[in-house]
């Protein structure tokens, strides 16, 4: 597994592709993974993997290393083939030109033929550090999520979370219930959780305090998913209009510091009582805030999982808080 991002992105990387598509994921290298098993159906929808390959094997990050193992295993396929080769982050000593001239020749002895455009396979030799791994394409991240920024949205309002993100919090909070889950935002704002959730097969459900964030979100999911599952209402995130476990997971982006009283309550009563609902109507959730709330989410009834910090800019670090209804 390819991992996308920078190196501090790592560690929610593996747990968003052990929660939503993969088992026994491994970091080997800067950018590297494996995994045991993979439902490669799911790979394509993950946020933080940018490819998954079928491993042939590992060895060290030279190429005359990537050529024995690609010449000692046996290859039960047939038709024409592109090699990629690829140095994470520059971390290895290695030329990836000559790499994918000498595992190109090998495949060529083997009888088959190259076509760097269309082919029927792409083998992958990735170097990072002192590992490669080299091994067969079996799945690419989804390359839409540029064609849904924000800011292109029939409804924008400023700090809306690009949708990369969005996908992966859904990833970590509905992951094994995927894609036959609901999930609920109760602070839905705009909407884009509930649109990366639809995206991928599952009901959305959101609410929100404020009439025209609730109007806004649902006409932003009328626009991307006119034939999908959602619901969007006004509602106080603190006493939702929902039965208990209406849903599989809950995912909400929490207002900031900076924005100190939302529908009448305090930012911390606001915060923990939405913990507290979410844990009523599901036993999963991501929490994201711009600092750290492990304590109000244990009292809420959540055991925290883990928590990772993502720095967006200067004034701004995400903390992303990953909780299991104790």
């Amino acid at each position: 597994m390819e991992f996308a991002g920078d190196a501090v992105d790592e560690p929610m990387a593996a747990l968003e592709a052990e929660r939503a598509a993969a088992s026994g994921v491994e970091r080997v290298a800067p950018g590297l993974a494996t995994a045991r098993g993979l439902r490669i159906d799911r790979a394509p929808t993950l946020a933080y993997t940018r490819r998954a390959s079928e491993l042939i094997g590992r060895t060290t990050a030279d190429v005359g290393g990537a050529v024995a193992v690609l010449e000692a295993a046996s290859i039960d396929r047939t038709g024409s083939v592109a090699v990629r080769a690829r140095n994470v982050r520059s971390t290895a000593d290695v030329s990836t030109a000559a790499a994918e001239r000498d595992l190109g020749s090998v495949l060529v002895d083997r009888g088959f033929g190259i076509d760097l455009d269309d082919p029927d396979h792409e083998l992958r030799a990735v170097f990072a550090d002192d590992v490669c791994l080299v091994g067969w394409q079996v799945a690419e991240r989804d390359a839409e999520f540029g064609s849904r920024a924000p800011t292109d949205r029939p409804f924008f309002q400023p700090g809306s979370m690009a949708p990369v993100d969005a996908r992966a919090y859904l990833n970590l909070a509905a992951g094994p219930a995927l894609p036959e889950a609901t999930v609920f935002d109760p602070m839905c704002g705009t909407g884009g959780l509930l649109l990366e959730a639809g995206l991928i097969g599952a009901r959305s459900l959101g609410s929100d305090a404020q009439w025209k964030m609730a109007r806004g979100a649902a006409e932003n999911l009328a626009h991307y998913l006119p034939d999908a599952r959602w619901d969007v209402v006004r509602g106080d995130a603190t006493a939702l209009p929902f039965d208990d476990g209406i849903a599989d997971a809950v995912v909400f982006d929490a207002p900031y510091g900076r924005q100190s009283k939302i529908a009448g309550h305090e930012l911390e009563a606001l915060v923990g009582g939405a913990l507290g609902e979410a844990a009523r109507v599901a036993p999963a959730c991501v929490l994201v805030a711009d600092g750290p709330w492990e304590a109000a989410a244990r009292d809420a009834g959540w055991t925290v999982e883990a928590r990772f910090e993502r720095r967006v800019h200067g004034s701004l670090t995400r903390h992303v808080h990953v909780l299991r209804r104790a």
